[in-house]
């Protein structure tokens, strides 16, 4: 019954997303690149499936974890007050913040920052699809760093009483989790998608995980998780689902 729901879900997702242009898939989940034939992400790999499915010309892919994201600086509570993405934050270089919309203090404070990649090309698209894994309970570290960065899109249009800069783009998250909280986590996700000022249709976010059991930490459940995600390319398109 999962595997005929995920497929369900990933139909519906490829359907509506052909209908867009201008996609950003923004993977988080990471496996260590020294391991002779190792694997990706699940959520990497389920990323690069769907930009098959809809045309390669149209979605683009960031790999967050290869990308410099210093950590936030939690500029948005200090004494002073919330200081995220004031005016005098703007990143001034016309090459990595053509929008003029970025502004971060971290980018400011570390010259080799390079979050100014993920905010160009967001602010391009017109979908963005966030890919992440489940951990401990909690999306992964790294898609937590990066939405704790892009902390001032939020900011600009409710703190500071200025304009919603992402208001006409559609965002989403496909979370990959093995036992624990992936729908809490989706629906906390899906939330903050909305406090930043996306549309969040329905059809861009769902969650995968193989078991209900917290407990279930047997290795041959992994094992089982492994070979029931891979189900999940095979034969998508036919009735048996």
């Amino acid at each position: 019954m999962r595997v005929k729901k995920t497929k369900k879900l990933i139909k519906i997702t490829i359907s509506y997303l052909k209908k867009k242009d201008r996609i950003l898939f923004i993977t988080t989940s990471n496996r260590w690149s020294g391991e002779e034939g190792g694997e990706k992400p699940k959520s990497t790999r389920l990323a690069e499936y769907l930009k098959e499915k809809i045309g390669q010309d149209r979605v683009t892919i960031l790999d967050a974890t290869k990308i410099k994201i210093y950590p936030c600086e939690g500029n948005v509570s200090t004494a002073r007050g919330n200081t995220c993405g004031t005016p005098d934050a703007v990143l001034k270089d016309k090459f990595k913040n053509s929008s003029g919309y970025h502004r971060c203090w971290a980018s400011i404070n570390n010259q080799d920052d390079e979050l100014w990649k993920i905010s160009q090309a967001l602010f391009n698209a017109r979908a963005v699809v966030f890919f992440a894994s489940v951990r401990w309970g909690q999306a992964n570290a790294f898609y937590q760093k990066l939405i704790e960065r892009l902390n001032w899109i939020e900011n600009r249009h409710t703190t500071l009483g200025k304009d919603n800069v992402v208001g006409d783009i559609e965002a989403g998250i496909i979370l990959l989790g093995h036992n624990w909280r992936g729908q809490n986590v989706l629906a906390t996700e899906k939330q903050v998608l909305k406090f930043f000022g996306f549309k969040v249709p329905a059809a861009l976010s769902w969650n995968w995980q193989f078991t209900d059991d917290a407990h279930d930490e047997s290795n041959e459940s992994y094992i089982k998780a492994a070979e029931e995600f891979n189900s999940l390319f095979r034969g998508w398109e036919s009735n048996d689902r």
